[in-house]
């Protein structure tokens, strides 16, 4: 038995210890482990962790829990990810609200170096779905992974459009993988495990409970480099979505509908409020994203010295100290404005010094 990933499953079991407190006891007692082992008093000792949470890890039986958890994966050939893992999704560990643990049921690499989230409602009229199809058939070239819920509707149809050009797609459920909810899409996410997955943070006994479906929305947020709605009401799963891909500093795109046509409101609503950009077509999408540029950067050998401005070298020297940085903190450490950093950085990104990470996040090639 593998008894430290026993631990790992058994913390995410803890009544009222949600993937924050988990990772935050993890972080304080310095392994998973570690947590069961401490004793009360060292435990609420934590900031934040009072006598409740102290004796739930003290007393209640998650360990039998995670056991039966341990032999369900075996069987069923499960990869269990935590979050201080290598093959953890690496643009998804830098949220606080991030899963502590994800189990994952495939063969995709989850840090793919392209991954596109495509979602929307679960009543698409036939023009939305005809978009959708055609939306993954232009990425196809750009060799992306795409993300979406495996709900009815615009989900599934990026799903289904994958597995038949072949593109690696993985399903993000909001229940354990002991099922599948909705049972219809069941030969669909069997044929994505052919060159995709799935994947959830719940064990294999929950079920597809109503507040488990948000959840699941923060990991198609979060998980992805662009967010395309492709169709959708004002109110719904995908507008949440959208919002927290926004939240995340994600690039986020919509599909824009008639005026007054209830079924692309949300697109609509997203982009006059300025959280979405519209897009016609998955060319709109590349072009914003620079995947062309990359592609053409990525082929030229950095020249040995390059002439750099003075505020250029500030960039540099700050990357060069760092392995990867945000743009806010460049904006930060080299007392810039955004703005002058935005344009510095695509300067930099043109002379092939540098190359864009998931996050708008920036490090030297």
């Amino acid at each position: 038995m593998n008894n430290d990933l026993l631990y790992k499953i058994a913390i995410t079991k803890v009544p009222k210890v949600g993937a924050i407190t988990a990772k935050n006891l993890v972080s304080y007692c310095g392994g998973a482990k570690a947590v069961f082992d401490a004793s009360q008093k060292e435990l609420m000792n934590i900031p934040g962790i009072g006598r409740t949470l102290a004796e739930n890890i003290r007393h209640h039986n998650v360990l039998e829990e995670a056991e039966k958890e341990l032999e369900f994966i075996a069987k069923k050939d499960i990869q269990c990810l935590f979050y201080t893992d290598e093959k953890f999704p690496q643009r998804l560990k830098h949220f606080n609200d991030s899963p502590a643990m994800l189990y994952f049921k495939g063969n995709a690499e989850l840090n793919h170096h392209r991954i596109v989230s495509i979602i929307g409602t679960r009543t698409p009229s036939p023009h939305g779905k005809a978009i959708c199809e055609e939306l993954v058939a232009e990425l196809q070239k750009y060799n992306v992974l795409i993300i979406s819920g495996l709900a009815y509707g615009i989900d599934v149809t990026a799903h289904r459009k994958s597995v038949s050009l072949n593109i690696p797609t993985v399903g993000v459920l909001g229940h354990g993988l002991s099922m599948m909810y909705p049972p219809e899409h069941k030969n669909v996410s069997e044929k994505m495990m052919e060159n995709g997955g799935i994947l959830t943070e719940f064990t294999h006994r929950q079920g597809p409970d109503r507040e488990h479906f948000p959840m699941r929305n923060r990991i198609v947020a979060g998980m992805c480099d662009a967010l395309i709605v492709v169709e959708t009401k004002e109110r719904g799963g995908s507008m949440i979505t959208a919002e927290l891909a926004n939240g995340y500093n994600k690039d986020v795109f919509a599909i824009p509908g008639r005026a007054r046509d209830k079924k692309f409101g949300g697109g609509n609503l997203l982009i006059k409020s300025h959280k979405a950009q519209l897009i016609e077509s998955a060319d709109d999408v590349v072009g914003i994203m620079r995947w062309e540029q990359f592609e053409k950067n990525k082929n030229i050998q950095k020249q040995l010295f390059v002439e750099l401005t003075e505020k250029e070298q500030v960039v540099v020297d700050i990357l060069r100290n760092e392995n990867e940085v945000a743009i806010d903190k460049l904006s930060y450490v080299s007392k810039l404005q955004p703005s002058e950093v935005s344009s510095l950085l695509l300067e930099l990104e043109f002379k092939g010094m540098i190359k864009p990470l998931p996050g708008k996040r920036y490090m030297l090639v």
